[in-house]
């Protein structure tokens, strides 16, 4: 997966319109390989963040879990954790952050 992409579903607080916006105009650069699109090209890649950050909104909104919120704090020091491991080079040595129970 893109690591510019983030999960937001389950978080607390729940994700905001510009986390989920800013995830689908990720996904649509992704998809069309370019950050910044021709003007001619402009319309049509601005309607498909729009419809990605829409279906986001509606899938996030419908799906259901039984699993405490996660904390936005513990999985950015995972994040920090995993970055450390792919810059050390060794990924068995460094230590991931277990969420206190």
């Amino acid at each position: 997966m893109c690591r510019n992409i983030k999960t937001l579903a389950n978080f607390a607080p729940p994700a905001t319109t510009d986390e989920v916006r800013a995830s689908a105009l990720q996904f649509v650069r992704k998809l069309s390989g370019t950050s910044r699109p021709s003007r001619i090209n402009a319309a049509a890649f601005n309607q498909a963040v729009d419809d990605v950050a829409a279906a986001a909104e509606r899938l996030i909104g419908a799906l259901r879990t039984v699993a405490p919120p996660r904390s936005r704090e513990v999985e950015a020091q995972r994040a920090r954790a995993r970055g450390e491991q792919r810059r050390a080079g060794n990924p068995d040595q460094a230590t991931i952050p277990t969420i206190p129970t």
